[in-house]
């Protein structure tokens, strides 16, 4: 991946050109990893990566964060902003050419951040960059496959972990406490989202979070986590049953993981992406627990846990090679409990689609 960085700049700057922008204001941290390979969470400090069209480039960081940005970052020249300076007047000491019209990301530029920039650079125009980057980052090289790969590869181990040590009567809180012990001992830099472990009919929600309610004989326990590690996310759910598991319970299992593998089935280049949305609900629909879905199939992932695509049924957007997505169906029974499968998929070169996850789908029964 020696090169990507300059790749990623040089398209960047292609489109520039070719729109008329003359230079490029990126703020989002993971926008500014995305061009540079420098991560950081500046919080209140100034983090910003400014592009001239003629490929002039500085990265402003915060001070303390100078060495690691050399350290790491592919850019021609690092500026530190300490506590105490003015970032917009340093902008605007390295402001080279004539900038009539500026390229931000409408999401992460501020009304206050705005003015600042129109103080900056007198009356400029402001141009969207945001969907442009956003479409660079949608479509997945292989290179980044790779490292999605190993984000997967060692959540799986983590959820192997979770399945073979827990018991009745620990917490779900507790599981929690060990599986991400577990992300950290086996190398992810961190969990990618707040990890979700629930229990009994707690696993009905399908963002709820873990806390002090015990395991019990015969409750599902749905286990939704992810990894960040070198840069990328990975994002796997699987559900377990302590115990035996009811008629009831066995039929929501197996019509989930129907659903699943329609999807999967479906999931190529040259459908929309709601055709993928589609084959899962038709499953879920055919059996009566229609009502019980209530949500989209999956989303894209990559260095954010959510990204583009959505896949759900009112996109319409043609699948393409390139795309790294989930698909992940659920049922969720207030009474019962619920149940979610999830996998993470990516659309090949040869528009076919490589399933990253590999963990077993069959149910599991903890505690034997």
């Amino acid at each position: 991946m020696a090169d990507i960085w300059q790749e990623r700049k040089r398209k960047l700057a292609e489109y520039m050109r070719g729109n008329g922008i003359d230079a490029a204001f990126i703020s989002s941290p993971m926008n500014v990893y995305y061009f540079t390979g420098f991560h950081t969470e500046p919080h209140e400090r100034f983090l910003a990566l400014y592009i001239e069209a003629g490929g002039e480039e500085t990265l402003y960081v915060p001070l303390l964060e100078l060495t690691a940005a050399e350290e790491a970052g592919k850019v021609q020249r690092a500026v530190p902003v300490s506590d105490t300076d003015d970032p917009f007047a340093l902008l605007r000491s390295g402001v080279t050419g004539s900038i009539q019209t500026l390229g931000i990301e409408k999401n992460a530029v501020s009304v206050l951040k705005g003015e600042q920039l129109q103080a900056v650079f007198g009356g400029v125009q402001f141009a969207d960059l945001e969907s442009f980057i956003l479409s660079l980052r949608m479509n997945k090289s292989e290179e980044e496959i790779s490292k999605v790969q190993y984000a997967v590869d060692l959540v799986e181990q983590v959820v192997d972990y979770a399945a073979k040590h827990a018991v009745a009567g620990m917490t779900e809180a507790e599981l929690t406490a060990e599986i991400e012990f577990q992300m950290r001992k086996l190398g992810a830099d961190r969990p990618a989202f707040e990890s979700i472990v629930l229990t009994g009919a707690r696993t009905a929600l399908p963002h709820g979070r873990p806390g002090n309610y015990p395991i019990r004989q015969g409750d599902f326990v749905l286990i939704d986590i992810g990894v960040q590690a070198g840069g990328y996310c990975s994002d796997t759910t699987r559900t377990f049953v302590m115990g035996e598991g009811t008629k009831e319970q066995i039929k929501i299992y197996e019509t989930v993981l129907a659903a699943n593998e329609a999807a999967i089935r479906r999931a190529r280049a040259g459908i929309p992406l709601a055709d993928v949305d589609r084959a899962a609900r038709e499953v879920i629909e055919a059996e009566g627990f229609g009502h019980l879905f209530t949500h989209r199939v999956g989303h894209g992932f990559g260095m954010e846990v959510h990204e583009q695509p959505s896949v759900s049924g009112h996109n319409q957007s043609i699948i393409e090679p390139g795309l790294l997505f989930t698909i992940e169906p659920g049922i969720y029974d207030s009474v019962i409990g619920g149940v979610r499968i999830e996998d993470d998929i990516y659309i090949q070169s040869d528009g076919q689609a490589r399933v990253l996850t590999r963990y077993p789908k069959t149910l599991i029964h903890l505690g034997r």
